[in-house]
């Protein structure tokens, strides 16, 4: 996917309330403004301002409306550093990280019409074994943050503070565990943000590997999800040299490759 246009209603999840009402709480100033008949969130600290995964209209994916657009985001007294969710460049924007691409899974009526062979038959095979996850709760959320902190310890990789997860509303969170030998071994959690989801976190042991649950517990979220009337998964970062593995899995569902726009100091 290099056009996001293609996903007619698909909200970033750094675009909604939920990571606003998170980020409030985390200190920043939030600042919501009109980007050309479309809310954009803004975060402060001192003189810092954020912008992530904003929508710039315009025609052409370097155009200069574009980047105007973005130029005008930009005028106060402080910096600027933006994601925009599509390319924009040109002069005002000194670009600082490489664009970074994310998985975006339709969620259409057949949800397993794009899945890959190996996909196809990891996900068979684990429901022919009989495991069954189930909807979760906030008692879940507490053991999958506990465990995915750990996780993320041993493999050596990182993410947002446990913390924040836990000060997301909690009505915009949709939790998923499996249970074995009386015990939580996997969970998912989602954010449902305005006909959009996106994968939070998620973490399985030995036995949940062994069972293949990963794969059916995203399929029976994927399905829930679709029911409430979403219509997009955000499953995240996709990045091929460092986690080939997971990259991999994320595009075996279907999920059309999205590039965003490099991160940028913007200025006014």
């Amino acid at each position: 996917m290099e056009n996001c246009e293609e996903f007619v209603g698909f909200l970033p999840f750094q675009q909604s309330a939920p990571y606003a009402a998170a980020m409030q709480a985390f200190g920043a100033r939030i600042r919501w403004v009109d980007g050309q008949g479309r809310p954009v969130l803004m975060l402060e600290r001192g003189r810092l301002r954020l912008i992530s995964r904003v929508r710039i209209e315009g025609q052409g994916a370097a155009s200069a409306d574009r980047r105007e657009a973005l130029r005008r985001l930009a005028r106060w007294p402080g910096l600027t550093i933006a994601t925009p969710e599509t390319e924009v460049r040109g002069v005002g924007l000194v670009p600082l990280v490489s664009a970074a691409h994310h998985a975006i899974w339709a969620l259409g009526p057949d949800l397993r019409a794009g899945l890959t062979g190996k996909w196809r038959n990891r996900l068979g095979a684990a429901e022919r074994t009989g495991v069954e996850p189930r909807p979760g709760n906030r008692a879940t959320l507490a053991r999958l943050i506990a465990a995915e902190a750990s996780q993320r310890r041993q493999r050596g990789y990182r993410g947002l503070p446990p913390a924040f997860v836990e000060a997301l509303p909690p009505s915009s969170l949709r939790l998923w565990e499996w249970r074995h030998a009386g015990e939580m071994a996997a969970a998912m959690c989602f954010v449902v943000h305005d006909g959009s989801a996106t994968y939070q976190l998620g973490w399985g042991d030995a036995a949940a590997r062994q069972a293949g649950v990963h794969a059916l517990m995203l399929t029976r979220a994927a399905e829930a999800l679709r029911a409430e009337g979403l219509r997009w998964l955000d499953l995240g970062l996709v990045d091929t040299e460092r986690a080939p593995g997971l990259a991999r899995f994320k595009l075996g569902t279907g999920a059309r490759l999205h590039r965003l726009g490099a991160t940028a100091l913007v200025l006014p």
